[in-house]
C-alpha cells in the first residue's frame, strides 16, 4: 500500500461508506507520518444495515451443509497461508508489534481456520439409550443466528478468526466491529473469505469506535455477542446483552503471574520472563506483568533480567533486529506513564526504564522503555492492576505457598506459570492457581488453537475460545426424541 487507501464498510457483499460520510485515519504507531488508510466511522444506522444484511443471508447459509461451509473455510486457510507475509507486514504497520510476532498472529488465524474447517464434518452430538423400547434419541447443534463480534487491536487477525470461524462453520451469520486502531487486518481477513466463496451478507463489517460497538451489542436481532477487551467495557457489554437475554461471551483482562522457585533454571526463567513481559510491548492479556521470585534467587534473577531488558532493541517492527515495537497509541502511552508514576509513589524501586524513548528513531512513534520495578508487594496497584504495557513488577516471596497466595490475590484469572525442577511443586501450583491457563517452565503466553483459551474470575464469564469449546459460544443444543413404537410412552412415568 504505497498510497493511503480509503476503506468502506462491508455490508451485504458491498463496500459502502458510513451513512454519515465520516471517516477516521489509521496511522502507524511507530511512525505517525505513515498514513495506512482512511476507514468508515460508523454509527447505529450502519450497524442496523449490517445486521439486516446478516439476517437476510442467514436462511441460506444455515441450510448449506456444514461440510460445505467447512470447505469454504479450508480454501480461506490456504489463501491466508499464501499471503501470510503480506498480511503480517500490514499488521506491523498498523499495530506496531515486530514482524516475527505478526507472522505468528497471521499463523494463528491460519491454524484456527484450518481447525474449524474440519469441524464442518465433526459437529458431534450425543446418542443415548432411551428408557423405552422402539425409541431413539440424540442431540445436535444448531446455530444461534446472528453473531455480533467486537474485537481488540492487539491480535487484529488472530482474535477475529477465533470468533468468526466457529460462528461460520456452525451456520451463523455475523457482523464484526474491529478495533479502530487496527481495522486493516480484519479487512484482509474478510477479503480472503470473500475470495474463498463466502456468500454475500454472511460476514459483514462496520468500522468505527464505541458508538458502533454499543449499537451492535444492543441490537435486538443479534443473538450472540462475543467481546474481547477490558473488564470495564466487558461489564457494560454483559449488562447490555443481559437486558435482551443474548448469549454473551467475554474475554477480558489479566494480571498474570510467573513464579520462579528456588530450584528453577534461572537462565530459562529469565528468557521466559523477558518474552512474557515485553513481547507485544506488554500489550497482551496474557503478559507476564508480575514475576514472583523466591527470595533466595531474587537478587540473581533481578540482575540478569534487568540487564537483558536494558539491551532490548526497541523500534519500528519492520526493521531488522528489532525486538520490541511501540505502544498502540498516545492514550496507551499516557496510561503506562501514569502507572510508572504510581509505582514510584507506592515505593517500588525502579530498576530500569520508566520513560518515553527519545531520539530520531523514536520521535514519531509511541515508544516506551522496557521497565522493571523491584521490591514490589502484592498490595501495590502496580502489582494488581492491568497496565497493558512494558512494565514488569518483581515480588519477593519466602515459599511456594506464598507464591501461590500472591498469584491468586488479583481480580483476574487468565494465565499463570511456574519455573521449577520439582514435579511436586509444579503439580501443586497447577492445581491451586485459579487461572484458566497454566504453564510449567514456560512463560504465561503461547496458547495454541487446539486447547480452550480463557480465564476465571474477572477475566471472563465462563466461556472459552479456540478448540471445540468455541462451538459452545455460537450454538444451541437441540435434543431430539423419535418414538417409533406406535404408542404413547411417557418419560419417567411408564
Amino acid at each position: 500500500m504505497a498510497d493511503a487507501e480509503s476503506f468502506r464498510n462491508l455490508i451485504g457483499g458491498q463496500n459502502v461508506p458510513a451513512a454519515s460520510g465520516a471517516t477516521f485515519e489509521n496511522r502507524n504507531p511507530a511512525d505517525s507520518s505513515d498514513l495506512i488508510g482512511r476507514f468508515a466511522d460508523s454509527g447505529p444506522e450502519d450497524v442496523a444495515r449490517a445486521v439486516a444484511a446478516a439476517k437476510e443471508a442467514l436462511p441460506g447459509w444455515r441450510v448449506l451443509p456444514a461440510p460445505k461451509r467447512g470447505e469454504i473455510l479450508f480454501r480461506a486457510a490456504e489463501m491466508l497461508a499464501r499471503r501470510k507475509e503480506d498480511f503480517a507486514r500490514d499488521m506491523t504497520r498498523e499495530m506496531g508489534k515486530v514482524l516475527p510476532e505478526t507472522l505468528g498472529d497471521v499463523q494463528e488465524a491460519i491454524d484456527m481456520t484450518y481447525y474449524m474447517a474440519g469441524e464442518g464434518r465433526r459437529q458431534f452430538g450425543q446418542t443415548t439409550p432411551s428408557e423405552f423400547v422402539r425409541k431413539f434419541q440424540m442431540s445436535v447443534r444448531s446455530p444461534v443466528g446472528i453473531a455480533g463480534l467486537v474485537t481488540p487491536w492487539n491480535f487484529p487477525m488472530a482474535i477475529p478468526s477465533w470468533k468468526m470461524m466457529p460462528a461460520l462453520v456452525l451456520g451463523n451469520t455475523l457482523v464484526i466491529k474491529p478495533a479502530p486502531d487496527t481495522p486493516l487486518s480484519t479487512v484482509n481477513l474478510l477479503r480472503v473469505l470473500e475470495k474463498a466463496g463466502l456468500p454475500p451478507g454472511v460476514v459483514n463489517m462496520v468500522t468505527g469506535g464505541g458508538e458502533a460497538g454499543a449499537a451492535l451489542v444492543s441490537h435486538e436481532a443479534v443473538g450472540v455477542v462475543s467481546f474481547t477487551g477490558s473488564t470495564a467495557t466487558g461489564r457494560k457489554v454483559s449488562e447490555a446483552a443481559a437486558r435482551l437475554f443474548k448469549h454473551c461471551h467475554l474475554e477480558m483482562g489479566g494480571k498474570n503471574v510467573l513464579m520462579v522457585m528456588d530450584d528453577a533454571d534461572l537462565e530459562l526463567a529469565v528468557d521466559g520472563a523477558l518474552w512474557g513481559g515485553f513481547g507485544t510491548s506488554g500489550q497482551r492479556c496474557t503478559a507476564a506483568s508480575r514475576i514472583v521470585l523466591h527470595k533466595t534467587v531474587y537478587a540473581e534473577f533481578a540482575e540478569a533480567f534487568v540487564a537483558r531488558a536494558k539491551k532490548l532493541r526497541v523500534g519500528n517492527g519492520l526493521a531488522t533486529g528489532i525486538e520490541m515495537g511501540p505502544l498502540i497509541n498516545e492514550a496507551q502511552l499516557a496510561k503506562v506513564e501514569s502507572y510508572v508514576k504510581i509505582g514510584q509513589e507506592e515505593g517500588a524501586k525502579l530498576l530500569c526504564g520508566g520513560a518515553r524513548m527519545a531520539g530520531a528513531a523514536h520521535a514519531r512513534g509511541h515508544f516506551y522503555e522496557p521497565t522493571v520495578f523491584g521490591d514490589c508487594t502484592s498490595a501495590m496497584r502496580l502489582s494488581r492492576e492491568e497496565i497493558f504495557g512494558p512494565v514488569v513488577s518483581l515480588i519477593p516471596v519466602a515459599s511456594l505457598d506464598e507464591a501461590i497466595e500472591v498469584g491468586n490475590s488479583v481480580e483476574y484469572g487468565l494465565s499463570a506459570a511456574i519455573y521449577t525442577r520439582d514435579v511436586n511443586k509444579a503439580f501443586r501450583a497447577m492445581n491451586e492457581m485459579d487461572t484458566g491457563i497454566f504453564y510449567v517452565n514456560a512463560p504465561t503466553i503461547g496458547a495454541e488453537t487446539h486447547l480452550p483459551f480463557g480465564g476465571t474470575k474477572n477475566t471472563g464469564n465462563g466461556h472459552r475460545e479456540a478448540c471445540i469449546q468455541a462451538l459452545d459460544v455460537f450454538s444451541e443444543w437441540k435434543s431430539i426424541y423419535i418414538d417409533y413404537s406406535g404408542s404413547l410412552q411417557r418419560a419417567q412415568m411408564d
